[in-house]
């Protein structure tokens, strides 16, 4: 008989091995599903995990993974805030998007004025607009009670359809013949996310996510604050004798959390993606939270998954066009490091026991 019993305290040592073992398992069993689809499995995993860092076309890769890695990170660490405090915010691609139709709306606004303060405007717009966007429930769940996760998770699809909205009516470019969409923001000085070093693809948003990181470290390790969100996480009746407002953690939490996804939308529009469109919600609020408990809920581990998740999509693409797998095959792969992940972390709290059941 194989049982579960729960260890008198969290096992240091399972958590951190689990997110080894599970990237390990990934890659096993990703493995099996590529030579299921007819590729050599060691050739898949090499084109994914090897090329795009130390392959012939390396200097490019590497730049494309840190932009694909900023918004993942960005998000990340917001989610990350809230998920350590028992506030579980799901509805981040929700905030992303509504953030960037909101720095997008701000700067169109203005168009064609040529002022470097645009993009600033923009940045800001799209910070209120995430968080303005998760405010909604954190005020259902203070002032009623409501599920913050079914909430946020129901606003990600009202978001994506004042996306659709938006790219089709109020924010189209009226210079387009019938294509949905809005003018192009990467082409217009004043509003565009520049590429801060040649032939890398690098922008403000990279920069965004590194103080993003070093900022929620420094508050979890050294503020106040950041031990009410641990205490609160892990013991929340202490956390009220200590001082924690239950109502204002949720509104913290949610804020920072809408700010950081609202932000990384808006350098998304303004940058890789270049404008409003119909498709432009990519899934990255979903990923980030594969990416925030693959990085232990920590913002300098999250740096490193979220650079693992986005060598999934550089390399996925590469492997994609090259080597002819499908794309969903490269979303089932991530999916399976966040369902081993959470299969492995069983055992950071329980252990297992193989012996002989009573008779009943």
């Amino acid at each position: 008989m194989i049982r579960l019993v729960r260890r008198p305290a969290p096992s240091r040592f399972w958590a951190a091995l689990s997110p080894l073992l599970a990237v390990a398992l990934t890659m096993a069993v990703g493995a099996a599903m590529f030579a299921a689809l007819g590729s050599d499995p060691l050739v898949a995993l090499r084109t994914i995990f090897w090329e795009p860092i130390f392959g012939e076309f390396a200097w490019y890769f590497r730049g494309q993974l840190l932009v694909k890695a900023a918004p993942l990170i960005l998000i990340a660490v917001g989610l990350a805030m809230g998920f350590r405090a028992g506030v579980w915010n799901i509805g981040a691609e929700g905030q992303y998007i509504i953030g960037a139709i909101c720095g997008a709306a701000a700067g169109l606004a203005l168009y064609p004025a040529e002022t470097r303060l645009i993009f600033p405007l923009m940045v800001a717009a799209g910070a209120l607009g995430g968080f303005l966007w998760a405010m909604i429930p954190a005020f259902l769940k203070v002032r009623f009670g409501t599920n913050e996760i079914l909430v946020s998770l129901m606003l990600v699809y009202v978001a994506e359809n004042l996306l659709a909205s938006a790219a089709v009516s109020w924010l189209r470019n009226p210079e387009s013949v019938g294509f949905p969409g809005s003018r192009n923001l990467s082409r217009w000085a004043s509003s565009a996310n520049p590429e801060l070093f040649a032939n890398t693809g690098v922008h403000w948003g990279v920069v965004a996510a590194l103080i993003a990181v070093i900022l929620g470290h420094v508050m979890l390790t050294r503020h106040l604050m950041g031990f009410h969100i641990r205490l609160a996480g892990s013991a929340p009746r202490a956390a009220r004798f200590a001082g924690m407002v239950p109502g204002r953690m949720v509104v913290f939490c949610l804020g920072i959390a809408g700010v950081l996804a609202g932000m990384a939308g808006l350098f998304e529009v303004t940058g890789p993606a270049g404008q409003i469109s119909i498709d432009f919600g990519s899934g990255y609020g979903f990923t980030a939270i594969i990416v925030a408990f693959l990085g232990r809920l920590n913002p300098l581990g999250i740096v490193a998954a979220g650079l693992l998740m986005a060598l999934t999509y550089v390399g996925g693409d590469n492997a994609a066009s090259n080597l002819g797998l499908p794309v969903a095959a490269i979303s089932a792969f991530q999916g399976m490091l966040l369902f081993f992940l959470l299969a492995v972390d069983v055992l950071t709290n329980f252990r297992i026991q193989i012996g002989r059941g009573a008779v009943a």
